[in-house]
């Protein structure tokens, strides 16, 4: 039997496949169409092996922002309650699950297995990784080259809370002639702050694990656990924690005959 979790975000598609004895992974861009995309997967799939047809040994259950664009997929998930199970399992229990995403940013306190409580941004690109990723362009660096700089760099305080007008005040300190790492350092601050300003409204227990694609930046984790006071889990499936989460309902689910 296989149990396959996919979730599919706004900029990458995450893809946990766990098998009777054996667990893998694997990611691609989501590109322009999350329908497009979910047939990609199910080609990658189809060459491992595994017929998502055959419903008798395999389970799919699909989350994240093209998670209808799965048509074969068994279960439609949403995406706190993956997220939330996902990092749970990765933190080894009862935890807060900060994922930091493309579009939106969540912050979900987990209990006993289940979701306790969450603060959900999705109507502003502030505190995301599409802040982080205009500001790069504006910059003329790439993800990780922004990072780099801003770690050698003293913040520069960049107050607006939205994209638009934070894209200004970048554009006014570079033509301040500002240096370029001290402006990455505050980009960075800016949205660890926002983030930290959502976890303020909620109860965030001793244990904290970050997920999506900052999970794995060193200079993005420490800058928030001094933000929440609090010492970030780690974990090198974190990206992978919605479809790790849409995996274990599968297999839930599929165990219960549903």
């Amino acid at each position: 039997m296989h149990y396959i979790g996919i979730d599919i975000g706004s900029t990458a598609a995450k893809v946990y496949v766990q098998g009777e004895e054996t667990a893998w992974r694997f990611s691609m861009p989501t590109g322009w169409s999350s329908r497009e995309t979910a047939r990609l997967i199910e080609q990658r799939l189809r060459g491992e092996g595994i017929d998502v047809a055959d419903k008798t040994h395999v389970r799919v259950a699909s989350t994240g922002y093209g998670r209808q664009a799965v048509e074969y997929a068994d279960d439609v998930i949403t995406e706190i309650t993956c997220h939330g199970r996902g990092g749970s399992r990765l933190a080894g229990g009862d935890c807060t699950v900060i994922d930091v995403g493309g579009q939106d940013t969540k912050i979900i306190c987990m209990e006993n297995g289940a979701v306790a409580d969450f603060l959900m941004n999705d109507k502003c690109a502030a505190g995301t990784g599409k802040f982080i990723e205009v500001m790069a362009n504006r910059l003329n660096v790439e993800l990780d080259e922004l990072f780099s700089l801003a770690s050698t760099g003293t913040v520069l305080s960049i107050s607006s809370l939205c994209t638009v007008f934070a894209e200004s005040e970048v554009i006014n300190l570079i033509g301040a002639g500002n240096r370029r790492e001290d402006i990455a350092a505050g980009i960075v601050d800016s949205v660890a702050a926002k983030v930290a300003g959502m976890c303020a409204k909620r109860t965030v227990v001793q244990r904290v694990i970050l997920t999506g694609g900052l999970a794995q930046n060193d200079f993005f984790v420490e800058t928030l656990g001094r933000k929440i006071q609090r010492t970030i889990l780690r974990h090198p499936d974190a990206r992978y924690a919605g479809a790790i989460g849409a995996m274990l309902t599968a297999q839930r689910r599929g165990e219960q005959g549903g």
